[in-house]
């Protein structure tokens, strides 16, 4: 995919992600910082509030939020600036929100003034690793020299680590890491892949993981969070569904986080399912004579094919 396709991506969705704060911990936190919640923190309240959940990443964003405005004012009264290193690494299987909340913290951290355009770019190995000595270092040069003043997001990072000692990927990592060194206060680099393969791939470099001080982790959906992103994404494409159908799309995702398929992708198989369901009920419409405007929003029951494979 070309980086023009990538940057331009239309059809975000809204999810919801769950995170490794227990909730007691956050609440207590968000206790103490109600006296400054109002008037520091409503930025990053806006940039997610159409998100639901996720009360752990935005409480982070609000300490790095909180630091940076501290270090503003340091800085004024004549304070030593300590800048700190922003970049990330998010560990999650499919369809958790990676690179959703990636695009987020890109438009915030511009809106912060940490980034200078906040634009954001997605590569992964194919537009990284070149086909002889000296061209990766080249390709993954120029890619940083694009992100800069934005995010350079790599997805599936850990495959850079794959094919052993003469593969081009650890040529790659190796132009990652001085580029981080060089231009740490002009981009922000987030590595982003399943969680164990993460873990494995910040292991192959020495000094990796301490380049990436905040690591985040996106954990699998509960059944009632697939709810709730099949119910915004049929209120974003204007479709409702009867009584009966919300039954069995609700039974079906109980079922499914329960007893999850290999690989099961999260979001993106819900996403995956309502737009079947459109396709079904589209198809089924076309062949009656007339309808209506309610005929046209409703999903029904047999509009749903239900069935995966173990």
């Amino acid at each position: 995919m070309s980086q023009q396709a990538r940057i331009a991506r239309q059809g975000t969705i809204n999810i919801i992600l769950k995170d490794s704060y227990r909730h007691s911990d956050a609440a207590a936190l968000e206790k103490n910082q109600e006296k400054v919640q109002a008037p520091y923190f409503r930025t990053i309240d806006g940039y997610f509030s159409s998100i639901i959940g996720m009360e752990g990443l935005k409480l982070q964003m609000k300490e790095i939020y909180a630091q940076l405005f501290i270090e503003q004012k340091r800085q004024e009264v004549g304070l030593k600036n300590n800048r700190q290193v922003l970049h990330m690494i998010f560990k999650g299987n499919p369809g958790t929100g990676k690179t959703t909340v990636a695009r987020r913290v890109a438009e915030l951290f511009k809106e912060m003034n940490v980034l200078e355009s906040g634009h954001f770019i997605e590569v992964d190995r194919s537009e990284l690793v070149g086909e002889y000595i000296g061209h990766t270092a080249q390709k993954t040069k120029e890619l940083i020299k694009k992100a800069m003043g934005g995010v350079l997001f790599i997805d599936e990072a850990y495959s850079l680590a794959r094919g052993g000692e003469k593969d081009f990927g650890k040529e790659a990592i190796d132009t990652i890491v001085k580029c981080m060194e060089d231009h740490h206060d002009q981009l922000i680099i987030i590595l982003a892949g399943y969680p164990y393969e993460m873990e494995e791939f910040l292991g192959t470099n020495p000094g990796l993981a301490s380049r990436f001080p905040i690591q985040l982790e996106f954990q699998d959906y509960s059944a009632d969070e697939l709810r709730d992103i099949a119910k915004v994404m049929l209120l974003e494409k204007d479709y409702r569904l009867t009584p009966e159908a919300e039954r069995k799309l609700c039974h079906h995702l109980s079922l499914l986080h329960h007893d999850p398929p290999r690989n099961f992708s999260n979001a993106r198989y819900v996403r995956n399912v309502i737009e079947e369901a459109i396709r079904k009920h589209a198809y089924r419409l076309a062949n009656r004579a007339d309808w209506d405007k309610k005929d046209l929003m409703l999903l029904e029951p047999g509009d749903f094919h239900l069935t995966f494979d173990k």
